[in-house]
């Protein structure tokens, strides 16, 4: 009877480390761009504990803007396809000159759902607020190796409007 109840606790807890592993690598490097409007940007995220992460990104139009943001996100499994990940980010934004270059701070709050489609698919969504605008984020990311990964989104981050942006992610 003990070699079974030990048998069984070993399998048990095989299951368990499953459930709360994570789906998806939260430590990268990501480059990229978007149109209407033209915007260029970086991010970069790395773990702070198994389910928390911090993040660090820069967006501009290039035309005597920013906006910087960072702050902490946390992320968990749901199944063994999918993981809940949000982020609460503090935002250091320079309007563009059209826009009376203004400068100020804003906070963002959001949550999203990233899902495995196939072995190298992901589809991802996100949707938040950042003070008085809606966030939204909503795309495909393709996994070609471990460390590279391609995505096309359409995003509105509450600062630059609706945009499709293409992004290339480089895991460590």
């Amino acid at each position: 009877m003990k070699k079974i109840i030990l048998i069984s606790a070993f399998v048990c807890s095989g299951f368990v480390s499953v459930v709360n592993a994570n789906n998806f690598n939260y430590n990268f490097f990501e480059v990229r761009t978007a149109i209407n409007p033209e915007m260029f940007g970086a991010e970069f995220s790395t773990f702070f504990t198994d389910n928390s992460h911090f993040i660090l990104r820069a967006d501009t139009q290039f035309d005597k803007d920013y906006d910087f943001a960072g702050g902490i996100g946390f992320n968990g499994p749901v199944s063994q396809f999918a993981d809940v990940y949000g982020q609460l980010l503090v935002h250091q934004t320079k309007y563009t000159p059209e826009y009376g270059a203004d400068k100020d701070t804003t906070a963002e709050l959001n949550i999203g759902l990233r899902l495995w489609l196939a072995e190298q698919i992901e589809v991802t969504g996100r949707i938040g607020r950042n003070d008085d605008s809606s966030v939204f984020y909503a795309g495909v990311r393709f996994h070609s190796t471990d460390q590279l990964t391609l995505a096309a989104e359409t995003r509105n981050n509450g600062l630059y409007g609706p945009q499709v942006t293409m992004s290339v992610r480089f895991h460590y």
